[in-house]
């Protein structure tokens, strides 16, 4: 994929342009659905909210969820240790919930009640957050690492990509031990020959992206 330089400000008017030209989401139900999928270090948390933003201005009703709201339990995640690479990539997020929670709810004929998190790490407990309803034509926008492969039935997928040196630069010393789980994501997903929308972030004042 050829990927041309851009600004984050037009990138996101760009995407929220694409996502106000979608039809139906793919099972026919009328809340389209959005992946920002990316590395901590990629803030996908930050492109979301401005995709939102850009998305609220223009009508929309838009609903941001995090997937780091859907861990599981630490005595799950750290069942093999606290920096177990292996269990970070397929045993730390609540894909369960996910899919009973947010995108059950948003299937054809759902009640459009949404569950915004469902799992604090610091206080290691239910959040007990109360659901949200989207109305019909309102956006899901769900955010974080990992979040291709598991056949969530988004309508468009944007990967922010970044280069091994750029991802271990931009990772916290304390989750290093979290890298080998990305390079098994690039390998058995290889989420920029699948996403939508590609990004690449290694520089963040000079993205590029392609799609």
């Amino acid at each position: 994929m050829r990927l041309e330089a851009i600004t984050w400000e037009r990138l996101t008017e760009t995407l929220a342009e694409r996502v106000m030209s979608l039809g139906p989401a793919e099972d026919g139900g009328p809340w389209p659905r959005v992946a920002i999928d990316g590395p901590p270090a990629a803030r996908t948390g930050e492109r979301a909210g401005a995709l939102a933003e850009a998305l609220r201005l223009r009508g929309r009703p838009v609903l941001v969820v995090g997937a780091a709201g859907f861990l599981r339990p630490a005595s799950l995640r750290y069942e093999y240790g606290r920096e177990d690479p292996e269990t970070y990539y397929s045993g730390w997020f609540d894909t369960g919930a996910l899919w009973r929670e947010v995108f059950a709810p948003l299937e054809r004929g759902g009640s459009g009640r949404v569950l915004p998190d469902l799992w604090d790490p610091a206080t290691d407990r239910a959040t007990r957050s109360p659901h949200v309803v989207l109305p019909p034509g309102g956006v899901l926008v769900l955010h974080g690492p990992l979040l291709m492969g598991h056949w969530f039935p988004f309508d468009l997928t944007v990967h922010l990509r970044l280069s091994p040196g750029a991802l271990r630069r931009g990772t916290a010393e304390d989750a290093l031990w979290t890298l080998p789980a990305f390079e098994r994501y690039e390998d058995e997903v290889d989420p920029a020959a699948t996403a939508d929308v590609v990004v690449r972030a290694d520089d963040p004042r000079r993205p590029a992206w392609g799609g």
